[in-house]
């Protein structure tokens, strides 16, 4: 065809035709250039290749001709241990392809099975989806303390308005793995001064700041409790808040100091687990809902204490910070878990257990897990309040006229308002209920779909019912007086009253 015609525009089917084949015929010596580039790559990959094997072969000959002879020392000292051992693994190669060498096919499969094992080695190693371990970091003293009778330091902290304007006073001792800087968490100051209230924590015997107590019990629990409340000015009663396991000291003081107490808050109050008069119903209430690895912490505690030592030591003592759930063998409901993985719970989780293995020993823990399960010294029915009148009898009655002795109210006297989750795994409702039947004036607050954390931790509006509930309506501190601000004396701490 002309090129006028070309140029014209004019189509014809021969030229139609040879469009396709022009592109096909493109295509193709594309594709021949890029085949012959691909032939050199296979053919030296292939050349290299024979050079190793060659290289291999060679250096096996070398081997077997020098030290795999008959009379090598090599040999000798071997062959027996390997024919028995290639006698009794003999079975083994019939899972092996028939037309290869079984020598050489183990071989191949032990130098797989080590790169395989080091790929995985170095993967694991570098692998960033894994959270690095936080480490625990111990940091410098900063409580104040007072000087016990008995020649102790205490470590306390306070929060909220100051000794001369408050309204009311609050202390609070923690529990297991805990320290003073627990108390509330994320209480604000801006509430604690709306009600006016003047919020006292305090480190146990052994944790945090304080020294170890050589004796410590229940009975002496309490009376540091009111050596604090004597040291910090508090001339008034006072209330005490108990949360989980650091209720049993809480419990202590309504037994052995109860004139000095205005009212107790429990949250999630924990109870010796191997309480004698809990019921069939709540005894396994409570035990059922544990995991497994509670329930042996508890048995040791109660038999063989000193062998926490060894899992205390894997745990929060091993220097890694943990999940709050492994660490203390915990099960949690669907709120706790969800709020155990904010950031600001694992902020505060992280500190307060810093600052409770301060003396890095697992004593004070072993006794405190102890104390748990141990007999109390009293019953916790010993806090109703029951009118005691003098016996009957004619000498009761005689010596009722003459010393004209009137009755007598025992048990504690004050509110105490209780606070559970019913969603709560670790202090089960069991527990409360148990609670609830030998103490019937306690007020109890049963508190649907919570756990044992999350109405307790980082809640201001929780916070702010849990004051009103306490105190009232909100009527601030008080107002100031011309008296200086009484100060503590580190080194004193007054008389018992």
């Amino acid at each position: 065809m002309s090129l006028v015609e070309d140029t014209n525009g004019i189509s014809t089917p021969a030229f139609e035709t040879k469009m396709p084949e022009f592109h096909i015929s493109e295509a193709e010596g594309e594709s021949g250039e890029s085949e012959s580039f691909k032939d050199h790559v296979k053919g030296f990959a292939k050349a290299w290749g024979e050079m190793v094997v060659g290289l291999g072969k060679g250096c096996k000959d070398i081997v077997v001709q020098n030290y795999l002879t008959e009379d090598s020392y090599l040999v000798q000292k071997l062959r027996g241990p390997v024919n028995k051992v290639s006698f009794r693994l003999r079975y083994l190669n019939e899972y092996l392809p028939e037309d290869r060498d079984p020598f050489h096919a183990w071989l191949v499969i032990i130098l797989v099975f080590l790169l395989a094992f080091a790929v995985l080695n170095v993967n694991n190693g570098h692998d960033s989806s894994v959270p690095k371990v936080k480490k625990v970091y111990i940091h410098p003293p900063s409580a104040t303390r007072i000087l016990l009778p008995d020649g102790r330091n205490l470590a306390y902290r306070e929060q909220g308005v100051p000794s001369d304007r408050a309204r009311h006073s609050l202390i609070a001792p923690h529990g297991f793995l805990s320290s003073r800087l627990s108390g509330i968490p994320g209480v604000k100051e801006s509430l604690l001064e709306e009600f006016g209230v003047r919020f006292i924590t305090y480190d146990l015997p052994g944790f945090g700041e304080s020294d170890p107590h050589p004796k410590r019990n229940l009975n002496t629990s309490a009376l540091d409790i009111v050596d604090l409340a004597n040291a910090v000015g508090v001339k008034d009663k006072f209330w005490v808040l108990g949360f989980s396991s650091g209720a049993m000291h809480a419990w202590a003081a309504l037994k052995y100091v109860p004139n000095r107490i205005a009212g107790a808050a429990m949250f999630a109050p924990m109870v010796n687990p191997y309480e004698s008069s809990m019921t069939r119903e709540e005894m396994s209430g409570t035990w059922e809902i544990w995991v497994g690895r509670r329930k042996l912490m508890f048995y040791l505690a109660r038999r063989f204490p000193t062998f926490l030592a060894y899992f205390y030591s894997q745990t929060f003592l091993s220097g890694k910070h943990g999940q709050i759930d492994k660490w203390l063998s915990l099960s949690l409901g669907s709120k706790d878990k969800a709020l155990t993985e904010e950031p600001e719970f694992k902020e505060f989780w992280h500190r307060d257990v810093e600052e409770s293995i301060r003396h890095l020993s697992a004593k004070p823990f072993i006794e405190e897990a102890a104390l748990q399960v141990s007999s109390w010294g009293f019953k916790l029915a010993d806090l109703q309040v029951q009118k005691k009148c003098p016996g009957k009898g004619i000498f009761s009655w005689f010596e009722f006229m003459y010393s004209q002795e009137e009755c007598e109210y025992t048990g504690f006297l004050g509110p105490i308002h209780i606070w559970q989750g019913m969603d709560d795994r670790v202090v089960p409702p069991s527990m409360t209920d148990y609670v609830a039947r030998v103490l019937p004036s306690a007020i109890v607050h049963r508190l649907p779909d919570e756990g044992h954390f999350s109405y307790f931790f980082f809640c201001d509006e929780c916070h702010r019912q849990i004051f009103s509930t306490l105190f009232g309506s909100p009527k601030g501190p008080l107002a100031r007086t011309n008296q200086p601000q009484s100060k503590v004396d580190e080194r004193t701490v007054s008389a018992r009253k």
